[in-house]
């Protein structure tokens, strides 16, 4: 996997557990030598194409997140069940799939061969949603670059749009709140490369960042007008693709709860 020979997939989200986890239903049971896992899992990112999931099961119903455990599932094998996911609105290329069935010989499991460890290895410090939060907070610096030039060549009124002060307004007000997003980011990604604890600094990155990029998108169509709800112009396509960063690797209404806990404390 880490050649790049193999695609991976990572089988968390069900269709009743999204932001809340432990509210899975998917069950792994002990057979013998085998695990019968039995359960459908959603928005598994890549998996049409992935070799390899890890997927997160319940070993024990009854101890919430300490009852989950991880495994590790290749799709060769003939009880794996995978079907196409639902159409999505935004980034068309980055496909999900549904339904899982299978029954997994005993030594494909991970988590450090210990029952009800898979919630670690989802948090755990090197792959902690913290961590991918910062790394998802990117902002849409393409979408302010397009305006920038739709703006100087479109001409209404004798002159081009640039020149008109409600146009300067927008284009200043995304300049600035991408460039606060982008050190935000880098806020974070440093408290990571220095060893410092960094989920508050992931949060407000991820929510900053991942809102500043809607709202980019957002304002780049009002500045091309009706051109920007068209397919003839790329920022429709920016702003179906920002607006999954608010809801997926933990929404902004998550990131406002790790933030306003960190407050608190």
């Amino acid at each position: 996997m880490t050649s790049g020979r193999r695609l991976g997939a990572f089988a968390l989200t069900e269709p009743s557990a999204g932001t809340d986890a432990a509210a899975g239903t998917t069950t792994a049971v002990r057979s013998g030598d085998e695990y019968i896992l039995n359960g459908s899992k959603i928005f598994i990112s890549n998996a049409p194409f992935a070799e390899i999931y890890i997927v997160f099961a319940k070993t024990d119903t009854t101890k919430g997140t300490k009852g989950i455990s991880a495994f590790i599932v290749e799709t060769g094998h003939p009880r794996v069940l995978r079907r196409r996911g639902r159409a999505q609105a935004g980034h068309p290329r980055f496909e999900h799939a549904a339904a899982l069935l299978l029954r997994l010989p005993h030594s494909g499991r991970c988590a450090a061969r210990r029952r009800g460890n898979g919630f670690k290895v989802a948090c755990r410090p090197r792959r902690r949603p913290d961590r991918h939060r910062r790394a998802g907070a990117w902002h849409r610096q393409g979408a302010l670059d397009a305006s920038v030039a739709y703006a100087k060549e479109r001409v209404q009124f004798g002159k081009p749009i640039a020149a008109l002060q409600a146009i300067q307004w927008m284009i200043a007000d995304m300049a600035t709140e991408i460039d606060a997003a982008r050190l935000l980011v880098y806020r974070a990604a440093s408290c990571v490369d220095n060893q410092r604890p960094y989920s508050t600094e992931g949060a407000m990155a991820k929510l900053f960042a991942s809102e500043t990029a809607t709202r980019v998108a957002g304002k780049a169509i009002q500045i091309h007008g009706g051109y920007g709800y068209t397919e003839s112009y790329p920022v429709e396509r920016s702003w179906r693709d920002a607006k999954i960063t608010e809801i997926y690797e933990g929404t902004s209404e998550v990131q406002r709860m790790v933030i306003a806990r960190s407050c608190l404390r």
